[in-house]
């Protein structure tokens, strides 16, 4: 049960870092490393269904590292 939890969390975490980089380019490489532009916009389309997909897969993350320590015990 272990191994196949560690798998899951390992592909989970190459995800949500290929969706962090590529919400990432679509701001620009200023705006990943602080930089913010002054202008306020709303996210539509492909870059809001990228953002939900990716706070679910930060929470998929949390979650399969408690049951990870919790099996672990």
């Amino acid at each position: 049960m272990k191994i196949y939890l560690n798998i899951v969390q390992i592909v989970v975490a190459i995800a949500l870092i290929a969706l962090t980089v590529m919400q990432s380019r679509t701001a620009g490489l200023g705006r990943m490393f602080g930089g913010d532009s002054s202008v306020y916009r709303t996210r539509r389309g492909v870059e809001k269904t990228m953002f939900n997909v990716t706070i679910i897969m930060a929470v998929m993350f949390f979650v399969i590292a408690l049951l990870n320590v919790l099996v672990q015990s």
